[in-house]
């Protein structure tokens, strides 16, 4: 999450579940935080093997073509562009490392849009076709790039 009460609830529910786990607020839309999410890894574990990225956004609902500009933007920044960017900054560790695990959240959306939510839909798809192609590029060097596509789930997201 990009808001650090909702990173510090999720640690405190997980610490009391017994597991130990630590968080970084980040809002990936941003360089200088996907640079200091990545930092802030090194630092804490020393390496970075797995990358889970489940960023999402959505500020456009009702007919594809009526979501603005600037909408289309936003959901393309956080929900493709940034999931590649951070991807970037931390395959050079994967590399060092002989290999890693790049996850990205996409929808199942990607193959059956639902109701109003045309744009959204739209940037799951480009995502899954982001996956595909660092798939190919990444196997190389023993990268693995998966993509996952949930069905609606109930959060504030899309509550």
């Amino acid at each position: 999450s990009r808001r650090a009460a909702k990173v510090e609830r999720a640690v405190s529910e997980l610490r009391a579940e017994g597991l130990s786990v630590s968080g970084v607020a980040c809002h990936v839309g941003r360089r200088e935080e996907r640079e200091r999410l990545v930092a802030e890894a090194l630092a804490r574990f020393g390496a970075i093997d797995i990358l889970v990225s489940n960023a999402g956004v959505n500020p456009a609902l009702g007919d594809t073509l009526d979501c603005t500009e600037e909408q289309w933007a936003k959901i393309f920044q956080v929900n493709v562009t940034a999931a590649a960017l951070l991807a970037g900054l931390v395959v050079p560790h994967m590399k060092q490392r002989g290999g890693g695990c790049i996850v990205l959240v996409g929808s199942v959306a990607a193959y059956q849009p639902f109701p109003n939510l045309g744009a959204y839909a739209v940037s799951k798809t480009a995502l899954l076709g982001l996956t595909r192609v660092l798939a190919e590029e990444l196997a190389p060097a023993n990268i693995r790039v998966n993509c996952v596509a949930p069905g609606l789930i109930r959060t504030n997201f899309s509550a």
